[in-house]
């Protein structure tokens, strides 16, 4: 269980029940800095960018979601929901150091009524099925013992007809989303990747058989679940160290009972250069390949330029992926390889 060296409390978050909660819980430990903001602004951060980053991975921030308006999250989901932002691993490549650069806190949600009472808004407006991504801006388990945010979403899609709930973690402390009534409408995703890259890149994360382990976990609860394998680094010797993995998973379930499918998503390494220059602040001497010549520049969906492998690399990856999930011995989908 994650405990933080400070939690930040909003002056609003207080005038939620949960907010409440949090607060009596955090001030009852002895270990943890707990500060009542006097407004919604975050301060008390070091302003040195590493010093700022590795306090901030241990601090909780408790607020309030002010705006209504979910973004979009494809290619996974139709819309994003935002239970948490940020997250307390402390991968290298990770897009949250770009996006959250400045605000390397995890921050909570007290308002989740609101926020679920916004999706049932949108799933009655598009009048089909309409699916919502959990952590497109954060790994919201480890934060689940403390706010048991996710249990209420996953009863609340449960009961949605057109509504359906998916998130990704790369942590496994799922025991109190195992009795949850889910009607099979929320999956559950582990991100995974070969072993050698966790261990080098993957700070403060589990294993890769921790991980396996929890899908096992949540596949025996009935849930739909799945794998993104992410980022997929095409180095020299990429292809036995994703083999690997790809034999991992298959031996792991190939005599598991499955209500459904597991579902693969498998995503290339990319970066930009503004995420290039914050991992190289934060972590000194990385050995992330970042070496824009080795490139190719493109604009993503959302305007800005990021540096992908080249075309070749790509439909290497992509005919290696389908061709090796192809023989798994389970039922198995492929999402996208991109």
């Amino acid at each position: 269980m994650f405990i933080p060296s400070s939690v930040l409390i909003e002056k609003d978050a207080l005038e939620y029940p949960l907010g409440q909660q949090l607060y009596e819980t955090f001030k009852e430990q002895s270990k943890v800095d707990v500060v009542l903001l006097k407004s919604n602004r975050v301060t008390g951060l070091p302003k040195e960018r590493r010093e700022k980053y590795e306090a901030g991975k241990k601090t909780i921030v408790i607020g309030v979601r002010k705006t209504m308006k979910f973004q979009s999250c494809k290619p996974s989901a139709h819309f994003q929901l935002p239970l948490v932002t940020g997250c307390i691993g402390q991968c290298e490549y990770c897009y949250l150091n770009t996006q959250f650069g400045d605000k390397p806190y995890t921050r909570v949600y007290v308002n989740v009524d609101d926020i679920l009472g916004q999706a049932k808004k949108y799933i009655d407006e598009m009048k089909e099925i309409t699916i919502f991504e959990g952590a497109a801006t954060s790994d919201p388990l480890p934060m689940e013992d403390y706010t048991h945010s996710l249990a209420k979403t996953i009863n609340f899609f449960g009961l949605q007809e057109k509504g359906r709930f998916r998130f990704v973690s790369k942590y496994n402390n799922v025991d109190s989303l195992l009795g949850l009534d889910h009607g099979n409408h929320t999956e559950i995703r582990f991100s995974i990747n070969a072993e050698d890259i966790i261990k080098k890149f993957e700070h403060k994360t589990p294993s890769l058989s921790q991980r396996l382990l929890g899908t096992q976990i949540v596949i025996e609860a009935k849930y739909p679940s799945g794998f993104i394998i992410a980022p997929v680094f095409l180095e020299e010797g990429w292809q036995k160290q994703y083999g690997n993995l790809l034999d991992d998973i298959d031996r792991t379930f190939s005599n598991v009972m499955l209500d459904h499918p597991i579902t693969f998503e498998i995503i290339s390494h990319r970066f930009t250069a503004r995420a290039k220059n914050i991992i190289n602040e934060v972590f000194e001497n990385s050995e992330l390949p970042m070496d824009e010549t080795e490139r190719k520049f493109k604009y993503g969906q959302f305007g800005y330029g990021k540096y992908v492998y080249q075309k070749e690399q790509l439909e290497e990856m992509k005919m290696f992926f389908q061709q090796r999930i192809e023989k798994f011995s389970f039922p198995h989908k492929i999402l996208y390889i991109i």
